[in-house]
């Protein structure tokens, strides 16, 4: 048994730290890199808590060469000894290691991560050991405080958790890019009198798919509670090799009664902020680290979202600005088509060099449930813009007529069936609510700068790659 509390190595950089200068400390971590000389190893160790490695000075006399060769990048082990102020340049304290116990060895010739330098597509072939790099121990500490966060500012201001289901028989955006739910047997499935598949011998007697998103239940906890918020998994069977696509991903989904599209948009600003807010008061080692390594404008870009306001102003206005701009798109501005990236940040770092939300946007390009305008063409869709990332954040006023919603819903040969329980809500006391969908990985694209959003989670989900 340990005689000696282990304590973890981001509480050895803290303000307390001071207080425990000259006593004796336990730390336990994995190598990051070892050098020295025939007289002393210079071991940086690292727990996870922190982008910092403390230093583990260890003298050869007393340790022994044949211990010290056995401590390679990606060993495991015990440290104990003395904390001291250091006297080299790059970290604050050091221990002078009066004990070292080995827990596990990583052989040279095989770990993965012995040298430096690696590819970010090399490092997505061993997701399973990539958190152990600075990189993603960085980006997975962020993740965290994110998802903290959200819970957090949704709790503080009434909001509700609302759980909505993984499987569900409802397509909410109407795109039918579902990875479907079976326990049938594929290679001998049941057929009805057409020949088709007999889904009611299937589990749950019909066919069922992986969730694109939690909304439309959504919508039936703000119609009932208030203000509710889902964060979970979706799924979408997409055949897309983008840097901004994922086949599973994390979305977070708040859902209000009585809100119109203009409060609709109050939120989503105040929310976005008191993220990007939280990120820089509560992340600082790791942001700097990244804007350091990978993007030198990240710590700007993220107070250029705060430090400004949100401009407003409608896909119409928007189209009449990028006709007008001179620019050279690659897809060809004009009205009714569905933005690109390039026109989006077109907007936010050229024109009006700020975050933008744009609303009132062509009913054929959104979905079904967007409450339309008295124009008879357009619906009050809202779509949040930010710098480098184009579109991070969709939403709108919902519709809540339900003569307009049934048309809409004909005129896009929706399985009504499908659809009767969402259609009560607005059978039965229908109110004005509104809501929004924001990607999880695409925020986390943001907030750390990355490029590619299959390095803002632990295990990406893309086509042709389910591994680990």
């Amino acid at each position: 048994m340990d005689t000696l509390k282990r304590v973890e190595i981001k509480e050895l950089f803290s303000e307390k730290a001071k207080e425990r200068v000259n006593t004796q400390v336990c730390v336990k971590g994995w190598v990051r890199t070892k050098r020295g000389n025939k007289a002393v190893a210079f071991i940086a160790l690292n727990d996870g808590s922190t982008i910092n490695n403390i230093q583990i000075v260890a003298d050869v006399d007393k340790f022994g060469e044949d211990l010290l060769k056995r401590i390679t990048t990606g060993a495991s082990l015990k440290a104990v000894g003395t904390l001291v102020e250091s006297m080299g340049k790059g970290q604050s304290v050091e221990i002078q290691a009066t004990e070292i116990e080995i827990y596990g060895e990583a052989d040279v010739n095989t770990y993965p991560l012995q040298k430096k330098g690696h590819t970010m597509e090399f490092l997505r072939d061993i997701a399973h050991l990539r958190p152990r790099t600075n990189t993603f121990g960085a980006v997975l500490r962020i993740r965290h405080n994110m998802a903290y966060a959200i819970h957090k500012y949704f709790n503080d201001n009434g909001f509700f958790y609302w759980h909505s289901p993984i499987i569900t028989a409802s397509d909410c955006e109407g795109a039918g890019e579902m990875f479907q739910v079976t326990t049938l047997n594929l290679e001998d499935l049941p057929k009805n009198e057409e020949g088709k598949v007999d889904y009611s011998k299937d589990f749950f007697g019909e066919s069922t798919f992986m969730t694109v998103s939690g909304q439309l239940e959504g919508e039936l906890g703000a119609t009932s509670i208030g203000k509710i918020y889902t964060f979970g998994p979706t799924f979408r069977a997409e055949n897309s090799n983008t840097p901004r696509h994922l086949a599973e991903f994390w979305h977070v989904e708040p859902e209000m009664a009585f809100y119109d599209i203009n409060d609709n948009m109050d939120l989503v600003e105040d929310f976005i902020k008191y993220l990007v807010r939280y990120a820089l008061d509560n992340c600082k080692d790791d942001i700097e680290f990244l804007c350091k390594m990978y993007d030198n404008t990240l710590i700007d870009r993220l107070n250029f979202v705060i430090s400004h306001e949100f401009k407003r102003l409608t896909y119409t206005e928007a189209i009449d600005i990028l006709e007008k701009s001179n620019h050279k798109f690659e897809v060809p501005v004009s009205w009714g088509i569905d933005l690109q990236s390039e026109h989006e940040r077109y907007l936010v770092e050229q024109h009006f060099k700020c975050p933008v939300i744009l609303t009132d946007y062509p009913k054929e390009i959104k979905s079904f449930y967007m409450k339309q305008n008295d124009d008879g063409k357009t619906v009050r869709g809202m779509d949040v813009l930010f710098p480098q990332i184009g579109e991070i954040i969709g939403g709108s006023e919902r519709e809540s007529d339900y003569d307009k919603l049934l048309t809409r819903m004909k005129e896009l040969n929706m399985n009504l069936e499908h659809y009767q329980w969402y259609l009560d809500t607005r059978r039965f006391g229908t109110v004005p609510h509104s809501g929004f969908g924001l990607g999880f990985e695409r925020l986390l694209l943001f907030i750390t700068g990355m490029t590619n959003i299959r390095d803002v989670i632990p295990f990406p989900r893309y086509p042709k790659n389910a591994k680990f």
